[in-house]
């Protein structure tokens, strides 16, 4: 096909199509920071010889000793990512509630976490990120005054995996812990030690991740890029948890309201609770991608679908404070 100049129009659209199908697959929308009255603040810590960096958000209301959020990023992330990925729905949080939230970056853009697999220096350099967490509260408690024993860690991805090593290793040091778009990795790829420890424990995944497998397997961006080797199923992760807290039943299941048709998502919540028990849930989010649900996000369609019917930061931090799923 050619016009009247001869010009081939046929090859530029060949040439076009991939363009525009890349623009198409990685087309993502978050919202705007919130105009809040609290501070937004930067800080340094070293730790083991290397500079480490953290951003963190001070409510302008809130109690001498204050509970604190840890949110953690993802793979070649850093603060701002930890916070856009959610929408900044942590700090409205903040905001509301008067917790204090703080996004430690990883060393050159990643955590140590629990999978063997990872060619990144905080993996291969056995980087101490569980002793960065808590030289962090540390730093965070004699600063501006931290409630005793209500540390909470949540992460996406890579951040999912710091999360669930302080749940693994550090079971003191957390209150609650809640992980989005990770599972447990499988034995030959485990590389916390585990305590044996129960504690609350959630996972928030989607059954159409392409880079976190919903039923386990390996872990690889459509399982051809950046593997970091295999994961247990979803609901064998909680499975592990809600053993370790002495539960021997199922879950209840919560199907919650489809608010938004047109997103090919819905959310499902699994909850393990009794008297004397710490609580276990599983968001089982059907048709989601790998990130966490909101309905101000739209990621990248090459992660999959995103859930546009619960904000993930709410559902979370009820889980945290003990009130039960949120509305």
């Amino acid at each position: 096909m050619t016009g009247r100049t001869g010009f081939p129009w046929r090859w530029l659209l060949l040439l076009l199509l991939p363009v525009a199908l890349l623009a198409w697959g990685l087309y993502l929308s978050v919202p705007p920071e919130p105009p809040l009255a609290g501070q937004l603040l930067e800080g340094e810590l070293e730790w083991e010889g290397r500079q480490r960096t953290y951003t963190y958000y001070v409510p302008s209301t809130r109690a001498e000793r204050s509970p604190v959020v840890l949110v953690f990023h993802g793979s070649m992330g850093d603060a701002a990512q930890a916070r856009a990925a959610f929408g900044y729905a942590f700090e409205v949080l903040a905001e509301e509630e008067g917790f204090l939230v703080a996004y430690p970056e990883g060393f050159e853009g990643h955590f140590n976490g629990c999978r063997k697999a990872g060619p990144y220096s905080a993996n291969t350099l056995g980087v101490d990120d569980v002793g960065f967490m808590a030289a962090l509260i540390e730093r965070l408690d004699a600063e501006l005054g931290v409630a005793h024993g209500a540390v909470y860690a949540t992460g996406l991805s890579n951040g999912g995996q710091m999360a669930l090593r302080l749940a693994l290793e550090a079971p003191t040091l957390v209150a609650g812990v809640g992980v989005v778009a990770t599972s447990m990795p499988a034995a030959r790829n485990m590389d916390c030690r585990p305590s044996g420890v129960a504690v609350p424990f959630l996972l928030m995944n989607g059954t159409a991740d392409p880079m976190n497998p919903y039923e386990g397997g390996t872990v690889a961006l459509y399982g051809l890029f950046g593997n970091r080797g295999e994961v247990l199923s979803s609901r064998e992760t909680v499975d592990y948890w809600a053993d370790l807290a002495g539960y021997t039943r199922g879950p209840r299941e919560f199907p919650l309201n489809d608010l938004t048709p047109g997103d090919g998502s819905t959310v499902t919540l699994s909850l393990w609770a009794g008297p004397g028990r710490v609580p276990v849930a599983l968001y089982r989010v059907e048709g989601g991608g790998h990130s966490a649900p909101n309905p101000e996000i739209h990621m990248p369609r090459l992660l999959g679908g995103s859930n546009r019917d619960i904000y993930a930061a709410q559902h979370i931090w009820a889980f945290f404070r003990g009130a039960g799923p949120a509305d």
